[in-house]
This record gives C-alpha cells, structure tokens and sequence, in this order.
C-alpha cells in the first residue's frame, strides 16, 4: 500500500501536465530536447531519494 499511493499520485500529476508538454512540444526537435530534460531531472530525483532514503 504505501508503494501504491505514490504510484497514483504520479499517474495523476502525468495526466495533468501531459497535455500542456505535448501542445507546447509540436516539433519533434523540440520535444526530444524537453524530454531529455525531464528525463534527466526525474533520473535524479530518483537517484537522489534512493540515496537519501536508503
């Protein structure tokens, strides 16, 4: 249970940000970019609270 709470809560954060970053991102170009960001930021949050938490 405490796995699944968090699980849900980013599901929904995704669903409401989604729509904004795909509107914002039509060229491929610039998505790619955006989704390289993010996917570094998110990388690190996760490494970080993995390291903290542990």
């Amino acid at each position: 249970m405490s796995k699944i709470i968090p699980a849900i809560f980013l599901i929904a954060v995704l669903i409401l940000v989604l729509p904004a970053f795909l509107r914002t991102n039509l060229k491929s170009k610039q998505f790619l970019k955006n989704l390289l960001i993010w996917s570094i930021i998110v990388a690190g949050v996760v490494i970080a609270s993995n390291l903290i938490f542990k």
